[in-house]
C-alpha cells in the first residue's frame, strides 16, 4: 500500500473514532443531567394532587416541561410507552399510532395529543428520541419524552403501565404494548391494546372526547303527523 493510502486509512479511523468518542460524550452528558437534577427541579411538586404525577420531562425537541400542567391539562391525550432500542412489539404499536394520527386529521395537535414516553430515559436522551421520532416521520402534536428516571418510573406507574406481578413489573420492556388514553379537563381515563386495530383506538379516544359529537345514541326527531282528508292528522 502507497504511504498516502496508508495516511488516508489512518485518518479515516481516527475520524470515526472521534465520532464514536462524542457519541459517548453525548450519552454521558445526558446521563450525568438526568441524575444529578438541580435544586429547582428537586424542590418541585411532583405530582398533581390525587392524580396524574406532574415531574420535568424533556422533549425530543429539548424543550422541558411540566407533564400534568403542560401537557396533559385541558387535552385529550394518546399515551405510549417505548424505547428507541425496541424492536419487539414497539414498532406495530407505533405504526398503529402512525395510522391513529391519520385518522384524526385537523384534530391532531389541535384538539388530540400524542405522547410516547421512553422506558429508558438513562440510554433515550433528547437527541435519540429526535432521531427515533424522524424515523417514523411524526407530524405536530406528538411528542417523545424523556426524563429523569425517577420522574419517568413515577409517570410509567402513575399512569397505570404496570403488573401486579412484581418480577414481570420490574421488567421494563414489558410494558410498551398498552396506550393510555385521557380526558385531562375532565380527569376521566382508559386503555387500549397498542396492536388493536387502529380504528379501536380512535373510537377508545373519541368515546372520551366530548368535542366529538356522538350520534350512536342520539334521539331521533319527532315525526311530523301527515295530515288525512278534512285536515285530521293520520
Amino acid at each position: 500500500m502507497k504511504t498516502h493510502d496508508m495516511d488516508a486509512t489512518r485518518q479515516d479511523r481516527r475520524a470515526v473514532l472521534a465520532g464514536f468518542g462524542a457519541a459517548a460524550l453525548g450519552l454521558l452528558a445526558w446521563q450525568g443531567a438526568i441524575l444529578k437534577p438541580g435544586p429547582a427541579q428537586a424542590k418541585a411538586p411532583g405530582r398533581v394532587p390525587g392524580r396524574i404525577p406532574n415531574p420535568t420531562v424533556i422533549t425530543h425537541e429539548g424543550k422541558a416541561l411540566r407533564f400534568h400542567d403542560d401537557l396533559v391539562r385541558d387535552k385529550v391525550v394518546a399515551i405510549s410507552m417505548t424505547y428507541a432500542q425496541c424492536t419487539a412489539s414497539c414498532p406495530a404499536t407505533m405504526g398503529n399510532l402512525l395510522r391513529v394520527q391519520k385518522l384524526l386529521g385537523e384534530r391532531m395537535g389541535r384538539d388530540v395529543f400524542i405522547y410516547s414516553i421512553t422506558l429508558f430515559p438513562e440510554v433515550d436522551s433528547p437527541q435519540v428520541l429526535k432521531a427515533y421520532a424522524e424515523k417514523f416521520d411524526v407530524g405536530p402534536g406528538w411528542l417523545f419524552l424523556t426524563g429523569a428516571p425517577d420522574d419517568i418510573e413515577s409517570l410509567r406507574r402513575g399512569l397505570g403501565f404496570r403488573d401486579p406481578d412484581p418480577v414481570v413489573d420490574a421488567n421494563r420492556t414489558q410494558h410498551a404494548n398498552m396506550i393510555r388514553i385521557g380526558n385531562g379537563a375532565r380527569d376521566r381515563w382508559t386503555m387500549a391494546p397498542g396492536l388493536v386495530r387502529p380504528e379501536q383506538i380512535l373510537s377508545t379516544i373519541n368515546h372520551i372526547d366530548h368535542s366529538v359529537v356522538h350520534t350512536a345514541y342520539a334521539p331521533s326527531a319527532p315525526e311530523t303527523p301527515r295530515q288525512g282528508r278534512g285536515g285530521i292528522p293520520t
